[in-house]
């Protein structure tokens, strides 16, 4: 069974956004600007960024636009490409095909039957 191991909120302002979550909640904001990314750390997480407490997800935030319109969840796959067939068959629609995130995988983006976009994340092989 995959599972729901990220989600990404879309904002017009990111820094007013990261100011907004840091305040409301205690969120920590990492910016990556070579991806021109913030990483949204929810939770106490280990040196992987991976939180330490079963059932907790991080984040990340970026400029509104492309598949980022609405807060989106990330699947954790084993192989993009596959699911992304199987999404198609299924009746889904890609919105963004697989792209390298550094040294750390791969993303993809797809429309459910029902218009929702749902990221997909391929962690490299270790």
């Amino acid at each position: 069974m995959d599972s729901i191991v990220h989600f990404e909120i879309p904002a017009d302002d990111t820094k007013r956004a990261s100011d907004f979550y840091n305040k409301a909640f205690g969120w920590m904001m990492n910016s990556m600007p070579e991806f021109d990314y913030i990483m949204i750390g929810t939770s106490e997480s280990d040196e992987n960024g991976m939180p330490k407490s079963p059932g907790r997800i991080n984040g990340g935030m970026a400029k509104r636009g492309g598949p980022l319109e609405h807060v989106v969840v990330t699947v954790s796959v084993g192989d993009i490409d596959k699911t992304l067939a199987t999404v198609e068959k299924l009746g889904g629609k890609r919105v963004q095909g697989k792209m390298p995130i550094g040294d750390m995988g791969f993303s993809a983006y797809f429309k459910d039957t029902e218009g929702n976009v749902v990221g997909l994340f391929q962690p490299a092989q270790m």
